[in-house]
């Protein structure tokens, strides 16, 4: 048994795979996910999910809708063939009425605007219906913008665990 086997078995919840090409994001999330218990699997490609996607058996999938270039969306579907079960929310900067629709025609269960945060993303693993309605932000945040909320996020965390 490798190492995410034997997390994945000791997690009642399964294996959540992030895939995002954003390092700072996939770190933070990552690291997020795995502080509340959560085995946790990262891919910053679509080639590195795909052989997660295969070696694994993935009960939840975070996945980003523009993967360096390539649709995100492509990997739904090999997600669901792998794990028909699987809970996919597709991430996204630049969030629009029709790729929401896309996403959750193809199987995504939730399509959030990034930012985000992880108690949004765990609700949306725990909606008991795909997502019926979806509002992109009317001013979504600029690149520079969302790096500083995510190191924001990143030193709250910190700090939450300290004080601990």
């Amino acid at each position: 048994m490798n190492d995410i086997d034997q997390n994945q078995a000791a997690q009642p919840q399964g294996l959540v795979l992030v895939i995002d090409d954003d390092p700072v994001f996939n770190r933070v999330l990552t690291r997020a996910l795995t502080q509340r218990g959560h085995a946790v699997a990262s891919a910053r490609s679509v080639e590195e999910a795909a052989v997660l996607i295969a070696e694994t058996r993935t009960a939840r999938a975070v996945l980003d809708l523009n993967i360096a270039g390539t649709s995100g969306l492509t990997l739904i579907a090999p997600l669901l063939d792998a794990n028909p079960d699987c809970r996919i929310v597709v991430l996204t900067g630049y969030a629009s009425i029709a790729t929401a629709v896309e996403a959750i025609k193809l199987g995504a269960t939730h399509y959030l605007a990034k930012p985000t945060d992880v108690d949004a993303i765990l609700a949306a693993f725990e909606a008991t219906a795909p997502q019926a309605d979806f509002t992109p932000p009317s001013q979504p945040l600029s690149v520079d913008r969302r790096r500083a909320w995510l190191h924001r996020q990143l030193r709250l965390r910190r700090l939450k665990v300290s004080m601990s």
